[in-house]
């Protein structure tokens, strides 16, 4: 049974202990008598050296042999079985091909269990080195191509002392066969050969590219192997092997070796309308794993699989991760399916991809911008979002607006004494203008400032600056809606009170913000006060014109606003709004000119006006032109690299964390590391220069005073980069919450007053657990700083979300800082953000089953954490208004599903958590937990919703945002039958 392990030497004397034990003397007597006998035989007729080729060679081999009539009586040939490999030489070549047929068939019908070896390889093993010499004296012919397939099968057995044997005789085999004939496809092997000869292929293919085989000391048995054939063949090879794993459900094994071979944009040849779903599924996952310029790559070749079966939705979405215009303007207008383009069309305006892209070059067709309907221009536009948000909020039961006590559920928090008479009252209004605006966002009702009373308005409930935000919420209660909006807004732009004025510049940009309209107010309403005197007035419509057309590439903006940033007269605050504003506009662009200008600011600027606080702003608008290009931004960081001011490290890792966003690129996240650790080492080396030096005590605060006056912000901008580039992927994103948790504990103060923010971007809008905690913990941190931080990336972090949790965790906050007006003012701000359009809006800047990202959204969230990391001068100041850039990042997380008239459509729909079924084999379900529903219907970060019934057809690949149904003609309703 397993028990005891005997040697196979010592197994006949076992056996004779067990007679004798079991059966007396005589039997085992008998036994004896067996052994001396077998011994005999074994050692006379086959020698002392068993097992070498499986030959005769004992002294008196020739005498066991049967009579030859005998032998050819049975059809065994004279010297089939001769000393010395002599046997192999059969004189009769005639014999040689059914020989070799018969061979081949044997090995190929053995089967075995999935722990042993086939026996006819097993057999043949010992062979195997006689058959190689064998085959070395046949001359070239078909015979010996086919042998050479055969040893191309053995050679498996071999592969430990003679690499790549598989592949050799395999090239060698097809190089002999006559041009009339073909070689056999490797599958008809079987599917362990050609997962072998792929392993083999790239292995060869890697030896080849880098010049000369290395060494190996883990393996010095080998020996060297000559693989013929030139690098053609080896991709030929590997496109067999291919096509055979794409036959054979093994997707993943068919692209991993295309990439070892270089050669997987060839993939689009060998998939069909059964596989190829798979196949881009596996390389999409793939793209956050691989290095520029292959994922590039990547993306390029899942583009051009889908484009070959006309999967439209699927193609576009990849143009847009590319960011490539033309590959968006041929997909948009590939189509000739009107229905499928008003499809499209809400795709690209979900990603405020610029209508301008969709047009034809003007030199091809200079009425192109005429081309389409009115109802794509309204699908591309946005143009009937606030209507379908509204009616979305009806269904849901939350179209009432809510008030700040709905809110802040004041009877809940286990209040002090005396609470009430601490509270900063102008404070708590500002707090209360933005929690109304977060959470009546969209619906256009709220009680304090759209359906104010007369001569009761929120406004004048505020002090100085706190009415410009005031009268600006009404921008962000009134969004989506132009139409409405603007008639609120109107009548405070003709106030005295230039706050209330510069409010009502900033609430017509917020209100437009992510919706294009024929009459293009924003610009007409703000373009006038860009030159205005007052700097608030300026800034405002700067700043309004910036998110009203965030991501729109607007021409006109760039002559309009350029000059205010090239200009060395306007304030530094002007200039890097006017940058930022830019980098709004032009997110993602790369534009040349703006790129210029700004580095020329830069350059130009004194040393004082750099190193004012909005140096970090102008950084940014610089950055946000390269989102997504990756390496694009190699010359404009070598040229900062000039720049002697510490801004230009800011500006560096900025435009460096901006390129990269969401790639998952280890190498860049590995220097970010490196330079949070900088300042630590530079500290241990200060403290051993200080107890070297002992005497020179106040020499050495002196020097310790001009020491701490380098600029350290570039270590937090590293921090929040880690979270940039991580956050495209699941594994990333958590392997980076590890880092933060040890720079938590081992980082200057500067480092951790920003990891609270990088939490709240890695983890916008998607409550995870360990995410809250780790924010609940920072939030009573001893560092004022870090717990305001903490506090405000909870609101990030729960964005849209009615988390109740987060909700408890606010209110248990308000009182703790209770006697803290900045945390209390942020507490409530957070609050506000938790119930975003009362939990119907989402600020996470992936979409379409978090695949793409909105360029536009990541700017919005980068620039409203960029204030936080010196909240004292900006939100906690008079800029408190900065909290409205998130509104780029505001978008409803909804499903609607629309007939081919946009007419809204209500089906029954299965929600639940997404399910990777990435390798999976069959039809996997994509989500569990589900629940079903009507729609409309609200989706998480993390939620998938499918069809429950196959009655409608979707056009869109993924069930999110707005969706057009059609009726599938081979449904039938079984309630009816």
């Amino acid at each position: 049974m397993g028990l005891l392990t005997l040697p196979v030497a010592y197994v006949p004397y076992a056996m004779l202990g067990m007679d004798l034990l079991v059966s007396g003397v005589d039997v085992a007597a008998q036994s004896v008598s067996g052994l001396i006998v077998g011994h005999l035989w074994w050692w006379l007729i086959w020698g002392a050296n068993t097992g070498a080729g499986g030959v005769e060679r004992g002294p008196l081999a020739d005498y066991a042999r049967a009579p030859r009539w005998l032998r050819n009586w049975f059809g065994e040939r004279e010297g089939v079985r001769g000393s010395s490999g002599a046997g192999y030489h059969e004189p009769n070549t005639d014999l040689y091909r059914p020989a070799l047929e018969t061979l081949r068939t044997l090995i190929r019908t053995s089967t075995s269990s999935m722990t042993s070896v086939p026996k006819p390889l097993k057999f043949l093993h010992p062979h195997y080195p006689e058959l190689q010499s064998l085959f070395e004296t046949w001359t070239t012919s078909e015979d010996k191509s086919l042998f050479a397939d055969i040893l191309s099968a053995l050679a498996m057995t071999y592969s430990d002392t003679q690499p790549r044997g598989t592949l050799r005789y395999r090239l060698i085999s097809a190089s002999l066969m006559p041009s009339s004939s073909t070689i056999p496809e490797p599958g008809s092997w079987g599917h362990e050969y050609v997962r072998h000869l792929a392993a083999e292929l790239g292995e060869e293919y890697t030896i080849r590219q880098e010049g000369e085989e290395s060494p190996s000391s883990e393996k010095p048995k080998e020996e060297a192997v000559t693989v013929p054939g030139s690098i053609e063949d080896l991709h030929l090879l590997g496109l067999e092997c291919a096509r055979f794993f794409l036959g054979h459900n093994a997707e993943p094994d068919a692209v991993d070796l295309l990439v070892e071979l270089e050669i997987v944009d060839r993939i689009a040849d060998l998939v069909d309308v059964n596989t190829f779903g798979r196949v881009c599924t596996y390389m999409d996952r793939c793209v956050n794993l691989l290095p520029p310029p292959d994922d590039v790559a990547f993306l390029r070749t899942i583009h051009n699989v889908y484009l070959q079966f006309s999967k439209l939705p699927e193609a576009l979405s990849i143009a847009m991760r590319l960011n490539d215009p033309d590959l968006i303007r041929e997909d948009f207008n590939v189509s000739g399916n009107p229905i499928m383009r008003r499809q499209l069309a809400f795709l690209l305006a979900r990603a405020q991809i610029p209508v301008e892209w969709l047009h034809p070059p003007p030199s091809e067709d200079a009425d192109g911008e005429a081309d389409f309907p009115e109802d794509i221009l309204d699908s591309l536009s946005n143009t009937n979002l606030s209507k379908f948000f509204k009616e979305f909020g009806k269904e849901l039961g939350v179209a009432e607006p809510k008030s700040l006590e709905d809110v802040y559920k004041s009877h809940l928090e286990n209040t002090r004494g005396g609470l009430s008479a601490n509270v900063d009252s102008a404070r708590g209004n500002l707090a209360g203008t933005f929690v109304n605006a977060f959470v009546n966002a969209g619906f256009g009702n709220d009680k304090l400032m759209v359906e104010a009373e007369e001569g009761n308005s929120w406004v004048y409930k505020n002090k100085d600056h706190g009415m410009m935000s005031a009268v600006a919420s009404l921008g962000l209660s009134l969004l989506w809606d132009t139409d409405v909006g603007l008639s609120h807004v109107d009548r405070y732009t003709y106030s005295s009170e230039e706050h209330i004025k510069a409010g009502a510049l900033l609430a017509t940009g917020l209100l437009n913000a992510g919706v294009r309209t024929e009459a293009d107010a924003a610009l007409a309403l703000l373009g006038e006060y860009v030159t205005n005197q007052s700097l608030s007035l300026k800034t405002a419509s700067i700043v309004g014109l910036g998110l009203a057309y965030a991501g729109s590439h607007r021409e006109d903006l760039f002559a309009l606003l350029l000059p205010l940033v090239a200009d060395e007269s306007t304030s530094m605050e002007v200039a890097s709004l006017s940058a930022l504003a830019l980098g709004f506009v032009f997110v993602g662009s790369g534009n040349g000119d703006i790129i210029s200008t700004i580095l020329q600011t830069l350059m130009e600027r004194d040393e004082r006006a750099l190193s004012e606080k909005w140096g970090r702003f102008l950084a940014l608008g610089l950055a946000l032109l390269f989102v997504g290009l990756q390496d694009a931004s190699d010359a404009t960081i070598e040229t900062l690299k000039a720049i002697e001011h510490p801004i230009s490290k800011q500006a560096q890792i900025l435009v460096e964390i901006c390129s990269f966003v969401a790639t998952g690129n280890v190498l860049r996240v590995q220097r970010l590391l490196h330079l949070c650790g900088e300042h630590l080492e530079a500290v241990k080396e200060k403290e051993e220069a200080k107890k070297e030096k002992q005497k020179e005590k106040a020499e050495k605060k002196d020097d310790g005073k001009d020491e701490n006056k380098p600029d350290d912000t570039f270590q937090s901008f590293a921090v929040l980069g880690i979270a940039m580039i991580a956050m495209g992927e699941e594994i990333g994103a958590e392997m980076s919450m590890r880092q933060f948790n040890h720079l938590m504990h081992y980082g200057d103060p500067i480092i951790r007053k920003s990891i609270p923010l990088a939490l709240g971007l890695i983890s916008a809008s998607n409550p995870q657990l360990p995410v809250l905690d780790t924010l609940s913990k920072y939030s009573h941190d001893s560092d004022l700083q870090v717990a305001l931080n903490a506090i405000f990336a909870m609101g990030l972090v729960g964005a849209g979300t009615n988390n109740a949790r987060l909700a408890q965790m606010l209110r248990h906050l308000a009182v703790y800082y209770y006697k803290e007006p900045d945390c209390l003012f942020v507490v409530r701000v957070a609050q506000g953000l938790v119930h975003m359009g009362k939990g119907t809006i989402g600020i996470n800047p992936f979409f379409s089953d978090r695949n793409i990202l909105s360029r536009p959204a990541i700017a919005g969230l980068l620039a409203t954490i960029m204030a936080f990391t010196d909240a004292k001068v900006f939100v906690l100041d008079k800029y408190h208004w900065m909290l409205y850039f998130l509104v780029t990042a505001m978008y409803p997380r909804f499903l609607i599903t629309l007939n081919e008239d946009l007419e809204s459509l209500p089906v029954t729909v299965r929600v639940g958590q997404a399910v990777d079924v990435v390798g999976q084999a069959g039809k996997p379900r994509t989500i569990s937990g589900f629940q079903t529903h009507q729609t409309p219907v609200r989706l998480g970060t993390t939620e998938r919703a499918e069809l429950a019934t196959e009655e409608y057809i979707p056009y869109a690949h993924v069930l999110e945002g707005f969706v057009i149904l059609r009726k599938n003609p081979g449904w039938e309703d079984t309630m009816q039958l």
